[in-house]
């Protein structure tokens, strides 16, 4: 028996509205879907991958006890930290999130390593979270090696002290304080017997910042620690614990490293500075003022330019015009200010400052524009 056309009418209602509430629920299961869980990574060198891009380590390598981390969607917890070590020794650990290359495990799709000299900027973000039971430090490391190496122990560490608790200290002794992306850090340099080490501890907690990692590699350059022509290898967020630390976490990372050309010429990661500098002083007895002109001898004009030079023995800057100055005495480093950041090819640009000196007074021995030496008029 055929059917009458109102009949098929209401077959194909039916059906469509019961295709309309599938859908409807299956789109509501999916919303409602639980989150990815979080992995966890006991391991003693153990690690996992997060956001596609960061690797998320357990690295245990200073005691024996038992050591959990957490990976989050955007960091990682630190949630078993059991037994201590000395305070006035190594840490126990270092469970930490990298962009990079460690001990031969690479993050996905990283550039690095990277040279130096061809990197425009590194911008980075990093937001801590903080306990009060235990010892431990908050530090961001950054890893530079004369050659492009995965593997191993780097030849330079910088370390970015966000905070510490407890009686503990960095590597070697502080030689001054310093100015590096718009804050002030006590400056320790040392060795612990496999490398160098060159840590910037800040006097308070800071518990998220965005910054340049190219700002402390500069400031390390400038103090004869590395050089332009060396590797960026990796950076890396974390903790340092060596009593407890269950608790602590990053609570989110960034990394990225711009390198060829998105950089700005002339800047750390264009083409290689042309430069001359001259160098008039005017000197009394127990001080002295500097006025410094930097020649940019090259065809490509250099933006956020940095001057690099090592005061002689003796000296300490007291103020400055012009330029903003980073250490005090010994190594420093001249940036410019908002309105002479630009060098125009054969163009120059000129800042000064005072200082006070003891003994016989000299002048510096050489100077660097973006890691490149300079000649001296």
């Amino acid at each position: 028996m055929r059917s009458s056309p109102h009949r098929l009418r209401t077959v194909r209602a039916l059906f469509g509205a019961l295709l309309t509430t599938l859908v409807t629920v299956a789109a509501l299961l999916a919303a409602t879907a639980p989150a990815r869980a979080d992995t966890v990574v006991c391991e003693q060198f153990g690690s996992t991958v997060i956001q596609g891009r960061y690797v998320v380590q357990n690295n245990r390598w200073g005691t024996s006890a038992p050591q959990c981390v957490t990976a989050t969607d955007t960091g990682f917890r630190l949630t078993q930290a059991d037994g201590s070590v000395p305070t006035n020794g190594a840490p126990k650990s270092y469970p930490s999130v990298f962009n990079g290359c460690h001990y031969t495990n690479c993050s996905p799709g990283t550039n690095l390593p990277a040279q130096i000299s061809t990197i425009s900027s590194a911008p980075s973000s990093i937001s801590y979270g903080y306990v009060s039971n235990a010892v431990y430090n908050a530090s961001y490391d950054i890893w530079l090696d004369p050659t492009p190496r995965t593997d191993g122990v780097n030849r330079t560490e910088i370390m970015i002290w966000f905070n510490r608790v407890g009686p503990i200290q960095p590597i070697g002794s502080q030689v001054g304080t310093a100015s590096v992306g718009g804050r002030s850090w006590e400056v320790w340099t040392g060795s612990n017997g496999s490398n160098d080490v060159i840590s910037f501890v800040a006097p308070s907690a800071i518990s998220s910042w965005s910054f340049d990692v190219m700002d402390f590699v500069d400031q390390t350059v400038a103090r004869g620690m590395a050089q332009s022509n060396w590797y960026l290898t990796s950076v890396q967020a974390g903790f340092e614990p060596w009593q407890n630390g269950a608790g602590l976490a990053v609570n989110s990372f960034s990394s990225t490293v711009n390198t060829g050309g998105g950089g700005d010429p002339g800047g750390p990661g264009g083409p290689a500075a042309a430069c001359q500098v001259t160098y008039g002083t005017s000197v009394w007895q127990g001080g002295f003022t500097a006025d410094v002109t930097v020649k940019n001898t090259g065809s490509a004009a250099i933006d956020n330019w940095r001057l690099g030079f090592t005061l002689p023995s003796g000296q300490r800057v007291t103020s400055a015009w012009n330029a903003t100055l980073s250490g005090t005495s010994g190594a420093v480093t001249a940036s410019p200010v908002a309105h002479n950041a630009r060098i125009a090819a054969g163009g120059t640009q000129s800042f000064g400052f005072q200082g006070s000196y003891s003994g016989t007074f000299a002048e510096p021995a050489g100077f660097t524009l973006n890691g490149t030496p300079c000649s001296v008029a």
